[in-house]
Order: C-alpha cells, then sequence, then structure tokens
C-alpha cells in the first residue's frame, strides 16, 4: 500500500486489534514528522492508537487525520522526562483499551557543539530528552506485555548514533547510540517472553523539524540551504520524510516481522553507506 492519507482504516489490517502507544505523535509544524505518519499509517492498518505528546496542539491534527480516514486514536498529554507522567499515560492507555501490544519511543531532538562548546546542563537535558525517555516508557510498558504474554518494542534512534552525519552534535549522537544498544540488550533480555525490541534508524529526513529548529540552528534560518546540503550527502535523488519512518515501524509492529527482534531498520537513502 502506498502512504496515501484518504486510505480508509481496514478493520482487518496488518495491526487489526492492537494497540499501540507512541510517545511524539503530534508535530511541531505542518507536514510528516514520524510521530504523525506512524500514528495514521498504523491507524490505518486497523491499530488503537494511543498518542501522547508533551504538547497537546500538535496532537490536534494528527487526531483530525485519523478521524478522517475512521481510524482509533486516542490523545494524551505526557512529559516523557517524567516517570511519573509517562506511568500515568501508560495506565490510562492500558484502562482504555485493555492491552498494550506495541511501543513506540519517537521523542528525540539535538542540540549542536561537542564537549567543549556544550555546557553540562544541555548535556544532560539531552540524556534525559533522548535516552532516558526510552529507559522510563519501557520501565513502565514491560510489566503490562509481561503480564499478557507478548509485546512489541520499536524505538526511533538516528544515523547519527552510528556514524559522522555532517555536525557536531555529541550528545544527541551518543544518546542516539545508547537506544540502539537498549533495545538489543532488551530484545534479548525479553525474548523468551515473546517480547521483540528493534529499531528504526532514521537518516536525514526532510520533517517539520528540520524547517522550524535546524534551520536556525544550522543555516542561518535558510530552509533551502540547509535541505541541499542534507541532500547532498544522500545517494539516492531524493529525502525521504517521515512516511517512510512509519512504513519501517509498521513492518516491525506486524506479525510480518515474529522472527525479526534486537536489530535495525535504517532509512536514510544509503548515506550512512558512504565512504566520504
Amino acid at each position: 500500500m502506498t502512504f496515501d492519507t484518504s486510505t480508509p482504516m481496514n478493520p482487518q489490517g496488518r495491526l487489526a486489534g492492537k494497540t499501540v502507544f507512541i510517545t511524539g505523535a503530534g508535530s511541531v509544524g505542518p507536514g510528516w514528522g514520524n510521530g504523525r505518519a506512524m500514528a495514521l499509517r498504523f491507524a490505518q492498518e486497523g491499530a488503537n492508537v494511543y498518542g501522547v505528546d508533551r504538547d497537546a496542539e500538535r496532537l490536534v491534527e494528527t487526531r483530525a487525520m485519523i478521524e478522517q480516514i475512521g481510524g482509533s486514536f486516542v490523545a494524551g498529554t505526557c512529559d516523557v522526562t517524567s516517570s511519573a507522567s509517562i506511568e500515568q499515560a501508560i495506565s490510562a492507555c492500558h484502562e482504555r483499551f485493555g492491552r498494550l501490544d506495541v511501543l513506540v519511543n519517537n521523542v528525540g531532538g539535538s542540540a549542536k557543539g561537542g564537549p567543549v562548546e556544550m555546557s553540562e546542563e544541555v548535556w544532560d537535558a539531552q540524556v534525559d530528552h533522548n535516552l532516558k525517555s526510552v529507559f522510563l516508557t519501557c520501565k513502565h510498558a514491560l510489566p503490562l506485555m509481561l503480564a499478557q504474554g507478548s509485546g512489541n518494542i520499536i524505538n526511533i534512534a538516528s544515523t547519527s548514533g552510528i556514524r559522522w552525519t555532517g555536525s557536531a552534535q555529541i550528545a544527541y549522537a551518543a544518546t542516539k547510540a545508547g537506544v540502539i544498544q537498549l533495545s538489543r540488550v532488551l530484545a534479548v533480555q525479553y525474548a523468551k517472553q515473546s517480547i521483540r525490541v528493534n529499531t528504526v534508524v532514521p537518516g536525514q529526513l526532510h520533517t517539520p523539524m528540520v524547517e522550524i529548529r535546524l534551520a536556525g540552528q544550522r543555516a542561518g534560518g535558510d530552509v533551502q540551504a540547509l535541505l541541499e546540503q542534507r541532500q547532498s550527502r544522500i545517494p539516492l535523488p531524493f529525502m525521504g520524510d517521515g512516511r517512510d519512518t512509519a512504513n519501517a515501524a509498521l513492518y516491525l509492529a506486524s506479525d510480518e516481522s515474529r522472527f525479526v527482534t534486537g536489530t535495525e531498520i535504517i532509512v536514510d537513502g544509503g548515506m550512512s553507506v558512504r565512504c566520504d
């Protein structure tokens, strides 16, 4: 199936009957952020989607799109750096749907600089936002998955966690590498309990965050210059977006990937295999 926003929800789809909890399910602006795209794509395939974001306004368009296709979506607010906030949100999801089949950790953001330029406060905030958040959601989701005898965790990392991607962002790179290794360790630890854990590793996509945040950080606000710079690193002649992340995550969330755990799907147009 192509990624068509008008495609109605399929009650017999690839995720029929599954409950999916997605962090960062909103978007900082119009367009295809990873969270919004995953929420819509999962809903199209019959999932009950419980999407959370720190800012409730970011979920308005996500909910409208899913309701338009007849999908199931519940919006909630959550601070993923707070254990209490996460526990409350996951409990609300479980109370609403009676299950928690798939957890998608999609929150993250970068800060520029190496150890000399970056303050300790920014480093700590990056660790909390990008890595501790994954630890905390897993802490509260895993007991529910263990109790029901199955589960599926999909963590969204970044190619910054596996290679140099063009700018010094040491905390982001370190924490996204940590997400990948955390996923591998959990995959082995919980495999016997029928809980799978995998990672999607997006590259330099064209998402709303690029235009609203990154262009100001790295290109003096010149969005086109930043897009051209990012495209120059990608072997394919176009830049992907959140829809590409969503389709990779959909495979991992579905039973089609039943024998896949402890690994990564890289979605970067070939960028990470370049030698230059």
